[in-house]
């Protein structure tokens, strides 16, 4: 895991996921109240993890449990 992101945050955004099962970065921010650029890092981050699947829809990112 990448030092920026503490382990709160990130339980926090899995458990999201494990309740939405699809999030956008918007809805992320929205949810922890964050910036947009902060939400999209951090699941940039899971992604890197393998923790996340980022799929793009018509110019929106959307995220995944992987």
């Amino acid at each position: 895991m990448n030092i920026h992101m503490k382990d709160h945050n990130q339980e926090k955004i899995l458990k999201l996921l494990k309740e939405r099962r699809i999030i956008t970065s918007s809805e992320l921010a929205s949810f922890l109240s964050i910036s947009w650029n902060t939400a999209d890092k951090w699941l940039l981050e899971l992604a890197l993890d393998e923790k996340v699947e980022r799929m793009k829809k018509s110019g929106v990112n959307l995220w995944m449990l992987r």
